[in-house]
């Protein structure tokens, strides 16, 4: 189908300017993501864009703005034995910076884990803004929760320990489609499609929903048809490119990450 036009709001056309600079410095910054079936480990890699290489750390050193409280939740869940699902730093203060660009006050999270990415996104939100956090584990929400409450914001995440499917058609069901304005994705592969269907009814015009692992560690290059993770990103990635509901940046950070910019 036809490619659609440029007409989103000024807002987010003035945000080209940043995903731009996202872009390079994703391109410096890439990681690699062996599979998890609900978040994704990141792990470290070698060469000079790996985890531990100076140039990715010149980049967290002249880029990274961190609240204390999300680095006391970064270094709380580094210690945890599974703190590498946690999103990259530089991501999320990228996603908290399409939030505050938009002016959002309702967001969709999927995909918790600690809440580090939910704090970054509450801690822009207005004081009436609202981050709808989906999980369906509970005890690695406890870990951030008291850190959410530290900050002040705790009251503007609303944890849902269910599966996001149902959360979303609850949303949906209470008349709440087109009423919220950002949506990140991080969660079950295979329901990639589904979420980004549902997220798309949720998000009013103008608004973005975020995909992350869209390079799947370099799978969906030649997704294997016994990895159904890699099948259902490649396929959405390949859905994505031709949706004429949407405007699209697929930017190289961490593992790669979409945004979907609803017309």
């Amino acid at each position: 189908s036809e490619m659609p036009l440029l007409s989103v709001p000024k807002e987010v056309a003035v945000g080209t300017a940043m995903l731009g600079v996202a872009f390079a410095t994703g391109m410096l910054a890439g990681k690699r993501y062996p599979s998890l079936v609900f978040g994704t480990p990141k792990s470290s890699t070698s060469g000079m864009f790996g985890k531990s290489s100076p140039l990715r750390q010149y980049i967290l050193d002249h880029s990274l703005r961190e609240h204390p409280i999300l680095k006391k939740l970064r270094l709380l869940t580094a210690d945890h034995p599974s703190g590498r699902m946690m999103v990259s730093c530089e991501q999320a203060q990228l996603m908290a910076n399409l939030v505050k660009l938009i002016k959002a006050k309702k967001v969709i999270e999927i995909g918790v884990f600690t809440g580090y990415n939910a704090l970054n996104m509450a801690l822009v939100l207005p004081d009436n803004g609202r981050v709808i956090a989906c999980d369906i584990n509970e005890d690695y929400a406890k870990i951030g929760r008291p850190l959410w409450k530290e900050a002040g914001v705790e009251h503007k995440i609303d944890l849902r320990i269910k599966p996001a499917i149902q959360t979303l058609d609850e949303l949906l069901a209470n008349g709440e489609a087109e009423t919220f304005d950002f949506a990140f994705i991080d969660a079950d592969k295979e329901s990639y499609n589904e979420y980004y269907e549902k997220c798309l009814r949720l998000i009013k015009k103008g608004g973005i929903i975020a995909i992350d692992n869209v390079f799947w560690n370099g799978k969906v290059l030649k997704p294997r048809k016994d990895d159904l993770a890699a099948q259902s990103i490649h396929h959405l990635n390949e859905k994505l490119l031709r949706d004429a509901r949407i405007n699209i940046s697929m930017l190289p950070v961490g593992d790669g990450v979409t945004l979907a910019f609803k017309l």
